[in-house]
């Protein structure tokens, strides 16, 4: 019996192999990440199916690429030669929503945007909210520890698992956490699992905590002459007040989504704030207008029409889809602490001057996320290596400034060069005997986040 047999006796009709099919699976959004070809693609329905494929894969040294819905821009879900692609999309079931205790299960493969719009329906709120919230699923925001709009306020993915039910890769269930919002018994294995992106674990079952839905926000716009401007308002109004979303875009950013879409933005302001407070009465928005005024905002307009905020995070939304239209797009994702983001803004802007490459930012700015968006002509070897090497300046940038190569997208392949310069020898080296302590065999995505022992290759399919 070939290996293909083997694996349709576990998944049944879950078991692709229909090339045309699989190419859909072979890549997630990283446009630089080289993605092999699949032995098959698995669309394992339970939490045994994926144990049974977990064991046949050790037993036959198959490696296995775990996907959500292939919206990472990192390369986290990029196949590797002979491996099997493991699709949740099957798994996508909200198993519970427990009122009382403001909490609920899900599959891997629900979506962000459906556990929302269940939890909305019984006066509660999932506050992560990915950019892809629509289209991405909770089991890709837990593996990448994804972050969004309102995570300036509420946190991000981690802040909000409780508990996990996973496969190791020798087939065992793991269960990690529970449904008590305060639990320190043993290592936080939910926390080391969360952004893990699929090298230590697969997640079967996911327990999130919920919360009360906020109240309706007042919504502050602001323009700026420069990037750095709206970088020290952003500073100020964090010093200041507890804002609910503070998001920023340069020109490059407004004009193209101006373009793509008519909202009557201001296309000659340098950098357009879009700021939120969903505290009761009126100081938190007068605190973020005086910051504003204080930066050198030049015009600023408050509004509590939720459809002009919805409207205006709609903007937000739209720049990478906008952007895209400008030719090919390489995402960069860098943090720094709040206090060196104007500064941060400022040598963005150096960098693409030098390198005479286009480059759109938008920013989760109170959290200190910047996403940096390089476009290119990709027909064009010379634009293409200079985008690169945009992508990388902004990477040293941000560790210089005390930041980090990645806020919220992973480092998946894509950033995996420049991890040990922001770990150090000693925590790369603890993080590959943590992943041999997961996965001895090394068969769990690799490649990603760490370069497997031995060299860049992995798994493969052996007979």
């Amino acid at each position: 019996m070939n290996l293909l047999d083997e694996l349709a006796l576990v998944l049944g009709d879950g078991l692709i192999t229909d090339r045309d099919v699989i190419e859909g699976y072979r890549h997630d959004q990283a446009i630089w990440a080289a993605g092999g070809w699949p032995l098959a693609l698995a669309r394992p329905s339970s939490t045994e199916q994926v144990q049974e494929l977990a064991e046949w894969a050790t037993r036959r040294h198959v490696a296995l690429v775990p996907r959500g819905a292939g919206t990472g821009v990192a390369g986290g879900a990029t196949a590797i030669q002979g491996c099997v692609v493991v699709s949740f999309e099957r798994m996508n079931r909200i198993l519970a929503i427990d009122e009382a205790s403001m909490i609920a299960v899900v599959q891997p493969g629900v979506l962000n945007g459906d556990l929302k719009a269940a939890a909305h329906e019984r006066g509660l709120w999932y506050p992560p909210d990915p950019s892809s919230y629509a289209v991405s699923t909770i089991g890709g925001n837990v593996a990448t520890n994804a972050g969004g709009l309102c995570c300036v306020k509420y946190g991000v993915t981690a802040d909000y698992v409780l508990g996990l039910e996973v496969v190791l890769a020798d087939g065992t269930v793991l269960r990690t956490g529970g449904r008590s919002r305060k639990d320190v018994a043993g290592y936080d294995l939910t926390r080391l699992l969360v952004g893990s992106e699929g090298t230590l674990a697969m997640i079967t079952e996911i327990t999130l905590r919920l919360r009360r839905r906020p109240r309706p926000p007042t919504t502050l716009v602001a323009t700026f002459g420069s990037l750095e401007a709206s970088g020290r308002a952003v500073a100020e109004i964090v010093r200041s007040v507890d804002a609910s979303l503070l998001e920023i875009m340069d020109r490059t950013a407004v004009r193209a989504v101006e373009s793509y879409r008519r909202l009557e933005l201001d296309i000659d302001a340098a950098a357009m704030l879009i700021a939120q407070s969903d505290a009761a009465g009126s100081a938190e928005l007068i605190r973020m207008q005086e910051a504003c005024e204080g930066a050198g905002g030049t015009l600023i307009a408050i509004t509590e029409d939720e459809g002009e905020g919805q409207m205006l995070l709609t903007a937000r939304r739209l720049a990478l889809t906008a952007v895209e239209r400008l030719g090919t797009v390489l995402v960069d994702d860098v943090a720094v602490p709040l206090p060196r983001l104007p500064e941060m803004f400022r040598r963005i802007d150096a960098i693409a001057a030098r390198a005479e490459t286009t480059v759109a930012t938008v920013a989760h700015a109170g959290d200190g996320n910047l996403h940096p968006l390089v476009v290119f002509d990709r027909s064009d070897p010379a634009a293409e290596a200079r985008a690169v090497a945009t992508f990388e300046a902004v990477m040293a940038e941000a560790l210089e400034l005390g930041g980090t190569i990645t806020g919220e997208h992973g480092v998946g392949t894509l950033k995996r060069g420049f991890l040990e310069r922001q770990l150090g020898p000693a925590a790369l080296a603890l993080h590959h005997r943590i992943k041999e302590a997961f996965d001895p065999a090394g068969i769990l995505n690799p490649g990603k986040v760490i370069t497997p022992r031995g060299g860049p290759g992995a798994g493969g399919a052996s007979t």
